[in-house]
Order: structure tokens, then C-alpha cells, then sequence
């Protein structure tokens, strides 16, 4: 078999494809092996009867006509891997020659993922939340602590925020009561908008005695006709911040040493948030420096894969698409739109990975790709060459090189762009590497990507 590959516009492909006649001749041979199993010939058993019978009964154009349609799939597959063609939609097949003697060629033209020139991706500069404990954050986890052991003190003044108010409440619409909104003696604290909408507003100021009336935006209609009656005030006074609170309150016997243990704490976990906030920025740069949105064939097709994870996600919960929809209140063409809003810059990700990785000439060796395969292997409690044999033929040892290559790609925008905290600041790149042996387990989850699912197909 030769193949000559002829780009055309419009991110397609033209291979032409040429089989000699004796190779053809072959794939002649299977077909009348498989018209013989599916028919009946007298005098012989199903699948025994001979060529030369089959073509005298049935023709010879009928074994060439199976065979055509058998064989030239594998032979645009082969011509596919030979000449590593990426392509992301069903071929176009034209038979130009040999469809009753000699020699078969055929064209096939297919759309292919297209190739960005990415500018700015060597200049990134990304924000992320600082990974530093400051005083003020082990201040406030101390004060949280400090309000478990809180005790509710009557004042005189004024409500503010955080305060504890004790109210009556009621509420109208269109001059008729609802029931859910008759409150006595409930316990609101001021501030946390858990209520009803603005609610807060009217509540910071108040005082004892006060009658409190306001429109309330509950939805479903007109406002609610809110009124409200203060009867108390709380405040929450924090137990006193001393070695002898600490032992009683925790399992250190010092302030100093809970202020140790929450700083410890607290810096691993921002330190694994900025890490995966950083990884989640620098894609979203990368989908800021390209402004066309990429063709309909790989949006659909990423659509395809996001329902295809989502059924597997709601069949694991012995839920279904119907059941989802109904919990969710979507139409199924919000749940599309949904799709292919998400779809978009995923596509647009995986473009301009690609595009760094061949801007920066990443290509893996044998070594890299047999290192791809056992780890896909593991994942999959298999062994390497039974991995190597699925992702053959399922066709995915292409995919198999790009996920490598953008994962690469991945690795150098993480070293090389400029990474400042909310304030500007740089910030130290040893800070946003967590200690292996204490990282969260969330940050091992949030690298794991689609990527190796084609190695458990059969």
C-alpha cells in the first residue's frame, strides 16, 4: 500500500491511497470466505464452498464489491498511523480506480485538528492566592475556636454584624400572610444574609424595641411585605486568649504552640491551593491569547466526552440523564448550551498546549512513550503490552504521544511564568511545592486528567 498525504484548506487532509493488485487480491479472498459463511450452496456445508463456485453463482464483482467496503477502512487506518494524521471527524472516501480489476486507489478526505501559532505564552504573568500564613489568618482560626466556647452576652447598644439578635418576624404578599415567614423568638446572627433578603440591611443599627419594615425579594411574584420586631441583642464574648484556654480547648498546653500547629496546618493547605490555583491560571491565560473559537467538529466532540463522563458519574449514583435534569430544573437544550460553554475553552486548552509543545520542540522518545503506557497500565490493573495492545486498536498511540507532549508543555509554563500573589507580589516557587509526604490527597486527584481512558477499552 503507498499513501501521499496533500493538505488542503480548511484544516483538512487529502491521502491518496494506492494497493497493488496482488495485496487486493487478498482482501478478494476474505470476502468470498465471508459470503461463503453467510449463504447456502447445495452440495456443500456453510463456509466450505470455493471461490470459483461463489463467483459463478453470485459473480465476481459481488467478492470485490465486499471487499471494498471490508478493507479500505483498514487501509485508510494504516495510511492514517503511517503518516501520524490527527484527525477529528469521519473520512470522505472517493474510489478512483479498481472497483472491477487490478490495482484499488482511493482518496480520503478528512478534517484535521488544527495547528495554532501561539504569541505571548513565553511572557505569562499569573495571579494566584498567596501560600504564606499571615498573622491575620491564624488570628481568625483562632477566634473561630475561640467562638466554639463563646457565651452569648445581653447589650445595650445598637446591632452589628456578628451580633445575635432575637426577633419576631412575619411576612405578606399581596395582603396574604405566609405562614413561613411567622417567626417568634427565632435567633438570627446579624450578617450572615441567611434569612431572608435584606434582612441584614435593616438589622445592623437596630435596637431593642425597634419595628423593622421592608420589601423583601423572595421570588415567585410580587415582594414580600417583610415586618420585624427587635427584642434582643447578643453579642459573643470570646473566652480569654491564655495557655490555660489552650489546654482545655485543644490538645496543646500553650497559646504559642496552637498558634504552631494552626500555622503548620494552614500552610499546607494554601500551599496546595496556590499550587492548583496555578495550574488552573495559566490555562486560563493560555485560553486569553486565542481569540477564534476553535471548529464545531472538536467542540462537539469534547461535548461528547463531558456526557460521556457525566453518564458514567450519574450511573456509578444509580441516577440517569432524566433524573439529573429533573434535580437541576434544566431543559436538555440548557443542558447542551451548558456543554458547549464548557466545551469551548477546553478545546481552546488543549490547542494551545499543543502549540507550546511545539513551539518548544517537546517530542517524547520510545523510552517516554513504554514510561506513558505503564503508568496507564497501573491505573488500569493491567500490564503494559495488554495497555500497549488496546491503545493499538483503538488507534489512540497518537494520543498517547500528544497527551505526553502537553503535559510537558504544562510542566515548562509552570517553571517559566511569572506567578505574583493578590497584591503583586512575586511569589517564591519553593512555597508552591508541597511536602509529598503531607500534600492533600486532593492535590494528586486535581493531575489526574482524561487522557488514559482509551487504555481499558477493549
Amino acid at each position: 500500500m503507498k499513501a501521499v498525504l496533500e493538505p488542503l484548506e480548511g484544516n483538512k487532509v487529502k491521502l491518496s491511497i494506492e494497493v497493488d493488485e496482488q495485496e487486493f487480491e487478498k482482501d478478494v479472498d476474505a470476502a468470498f470466505r465471508k459470503i461463503a459463511r453467510e449463504v447456502r450452496v447445495p452440495g456443500f456445508r456453510p463456509g466450505k464452498a470455493p471461490r470459483r463456485i461463489l463467483e459463478a453463482r453470485f459473480g465476481k464483482e459481488a467478492g470485490r464489491s465486499e471487499a471494498l467496503r471490508e478493507a479500505l477502512p483498514g487501509y485508510y487506518s494504516q495510511a492514517v498511523r503511517d503518516h501520524e494524521v490527527d484527525v477529528v471527524a469521519a473520512p470522505e472516501l472517493d474510489i478512483k480506480g479498481g472497483e472491477e480489476s487490478g490495482p484499488v486507489s482511493f482518496e480520503a478526505v478528512v478534517e484535521v485538528r488544527p495547528e495554532i501559532h501561539l504569541t505571548g505564552y513565553t511572557g505569562l504573568q499569573v495571579t494566584v492566592p498567596s501560600p504564606l500564613v499571615s498573622d491575620e489568618d491564624i488570628d481568625a482560626q483562632v477566634d473561630r475556636l475561640r467562638g466554639n466556647f463563646g457565651e452569648l452576652v445581653e447589650v445595650g447598644r445598637p446591632a452589628r454584624s456578628g451580633d445575635f439578635v432575637t426577633i419576631n418576624l412575619s411576612g405578606t404578599r399581596d395582603g396574604e400572610p405566609i405562614g413561613q415567614l411567622d417567626l417568634e423568638d427565632f435567633s438570627y446572627e446579624v450578617g450572615t444574609d441567611s434569612l431572608i433578603p435584606g434582612v441584614d440591611g435593616v438589622l445592623e443599627g437596630a435596637k431593642v424595641g425597634d419595628i423593622l419594615e421592608f420589601d423583601s425579594d423572595l421570588g415567585g411574584g410580587s415582594p414580600v411585605a417583610a415586618r420585624m420586631l427587635v427584642k434582643e441583642i447578643k453579642e459573643k464574648k470570646l473566652p480569654e486568649l491564655t495557655d490555660e484556654w489552650a489546654s482545655e480547648a485543644s490538645e496543646f498546653d500553650t497559646v504559642a504552640d496552637l498558634r504552631a500547629d494552626i500555622s503548620k496546618r494552614m500552610g499546607l493547605v494554601k500551599r496546595v491551593q496556590s499550587t492548583l490555583a496555578l495550574r488552573n491560571a495559566v490555562v486560563e491565560a493560555l485560553i486569553e491569547l486565542i481569540d477564534d473559537d476553535p471548529p464545531d467538529s472538536l467542540i462537539e466532540a469534547e461535548m461528547e466526552r463531558q456526557l460521556h463522563d457525566m453518564q458514567h458519574r450519574l450511573e456509578a449514583q444509580g441516577a440517569t440523564f432524566e433524573d439529573y435534569l429533573r434535580a437541576t430544573g434544566q431543559a436538555p437544550e440548557q443542558l447542551v448550551s451548558n456543554l458547549r460553554q464548557q466545551a469551548v475553552p477546553a478545546v481552546k486548552a488543549d490547542l494551545a498546549l499543543r502549540a507550546v509543545a511545539k513551539g518548544e520542540g517537546f517530542e517524547p522518545t520510545d523510552e517516554d512513550i513504554d514510561a506513558e503506557i505503564a503508568r496507564l497500565a497501573a491505573s488500569y490493573n493491567m500490564k503494559p503490552a495488554e495497555a500497549r495492545r488496546n491503545l493499538e486498536r483503538a488507534d489512540q498511540m497518537l494520543a498517547v504521544r500528544s497527551d505526553w507532549k502537553k503535559s510537558r508543555a504544562m510542566d515548562w509554563l509552570l517553571e517559566h511564568v511569572e506567578v505574583v500573589d493578590e497584591q503583586g507580589q512575586p511569589i517564591d516557587r519553593s512555597l508552591l511545592e508541597p511536602d509529598q509526604q503531607e500534600a492533600d490527597p486532593a492535590a494528586d486527584e486535581a493531575e489526574q486528567d482524561h487522557s488514559g481512558e482509551e487504555a481499558g477499552e477493549q
